[in-house]
């Protein structure tokens, strides 16, 4: 299995044992392969950084665009405190996941890249310095042995090629004394033959004998040798696996959010603000300011008063409200204003004819597909005007600007005087239509 080891492995592989000549490369290895992982986990840890700090723009923007729908949409009172109260969740998990990035990138890549710096030492020829004093050990150990193995191997290998002479020095005796053309002399020979290889084989099995005997004399040596500086590496390993493990729990911390005690407080803050939601109190503030308990100045006869011909006309709003603000009309704690989030996306006609007959309703013009909390298409059109004196609105749907300023009249003069138009800000209201005038 890749990334995992067997303490049996290789046990029946000599071949590929530690001990043979040259295979202490792989502990030398080693060096070159902790460098490069410390690199790998600074990759790792700014890969993951990207990602932390996408995610919390994505949080950011996401709120930021709810917000300003929800604010602008139907709902109002303490529910669209608690709906708002989820974009105030987003926009503080985002400031902790921006953390998280600047953490993972200040702090831990930093302290991989310092530790890296200190533990490996790069030359000038290439390489590390601490794998090459390694290298240099090996090959100082393993010397001496390497020796007396090449000695031993060249010895074994002429003792085999004597006992292959041997056995086919003896086969040609053997078929000699078969055949009747073999003269008695040829067969002297070959028995001669016989005897001499049999000598070889004897002369080269103790040659080869007491090489491996000098052999086996010097591995005790070679082993004490080899496994000083193969403890000399491990030592280095020992701080390379212990620092990449604390490093490791320095990265949980930093990613682990449960832990961090703003964490928790930002869902206590979210739980309060929806628990804190008042039906009755929403349907009474509803009912004051879009119901039956809103003020009304109902007709009453009234005098021609010349002095008021050229005032701005009374205003007469789309919902039927006062000019004035009334005492009856007091929003709940913390609300916007008096005015609901229907005034200020749309505008109701205060026109009645027992012909009109009401339409039925759709939720919008696409067949109720449609986000209702997305502004009006018709937000965009208007005509240009600009001021001829200055304006104080005296209610929160009305516009303030002063003369000279420029604006966009959205909606034509109705039979009151008022036109309705937009700042240039975004500020949508009502304005005499004779303070202004066509660009």
């Amino acid at each position: 299995m890749s990334g995992s080891y067997d303490e049996s492995a290789g046990a029946d592989d000599t071949m590929d044992s530690f001990w043979e000549v040259g295979n202490y490369k792989r502990a030398v290895k080693r060096f070159d392969d902790g460098h490069r992982l410390c690199n790998d986990l600074m990759s790792c840890l700014q890969e993951r950084s990207k990602i932390e700090k996408a995610y919390g723009d994505q949080l950011t923007a996401w709120s930021k665009r709810w917000r300003q729908l929800i604010e602008k949409g139907p709902q109002y009172g303490s529910v669209e405190r608690a709906w708002l109260a989820v974009m105030t969740e987003a926009e503080k998990v985002s400031e902790l996941h921006q953390d998280v990035k600047n953490n993972l990138v200040n702090d831990d890549v930093e302290k991989v890249k310092n530790w890296q710096k200190e533990a490996y030492h790069k030359q000038m020829i290439g390489g590390f310095k601490e794998a090459k004093e390694a290298e240099e050990g090996f090959k100082k150990a393993q010397k001496p042995w390497a020796k007396k193995l090449k000695e031993m191997e060249t010895a074994k290998k002429a003792y085999h090629m004597a006992c292959k002479e041997e056995k086919l020095a003896a086969t040609r005796e053997a078929n000699g004394k078969t055949e009747a053309s073999v003269t008695p002399d040829q067969q002297k020979k070959l028995h001669e033959k016989v005897d001499k290889c049999k000598q070889d084989v004897q002369k080269a099995k103790e040659k080869y004998e007491k090489s491996l005997e000098e052999l086996n004399k010097c591995t005790p040596q070679y082993m004490e040798s080899m496994e000083q500086v193969f403890d000399q590496c491990q030592q280095h390993e020992v701080k390379r696996l212990t620092f990449l493990k604390e490093a490791l729990l320095d990265i949980k911390r930093h990613l682990n959010l449960t832990e961090n005690q703003s964490y928790s407080t930002i869902y206590r803050e979210l739980e309060r603000m929806i628990l804190a939601a008042n039906t009755q109190e929403d349907l009474k503030w509803f009912s004051n300011n879009h119901g039956p308990g809103m003020h009304m100045n109902w007709p009453a006869f009234e005098e021609y008063n010349p002095d008021q011909a050229n005032a701005p006309p009374k205003k007469k709003k789309p919902d039927g409200a006062p000019p004035t603000p009334s005492t009856d009309h007091v929003a709940p704690p913390g609300d916007r204003s008096s005015v609901s989030s229907y005034d200020k996306n749309q505008a109701y006609s205060t026109e009645w004819s027992d012909d009109e007959q009401p339409a039925a309703y759709s939720g919008n013009e696409n067949g109720g597909n449609g986000n209702s909390f997305e502004d009006d298409s018709s937000t965009g059109k208007g005509v240009r005007v600009r001021a001829l004196y200055d304006y104080e609105g005296q209610e929160q749907d009305e516009l303030t600007f002063k003369a000279g300023d420029e604006l966009t009249k959205t909606e034509d003069e109705d039979e009151q005087g008022w036109c309705r138009g937009r700042l240039d800000n975004g500020r949508e209201g009502l304005y005499p239509a004779n303070y202004v005038e066509p660009i």
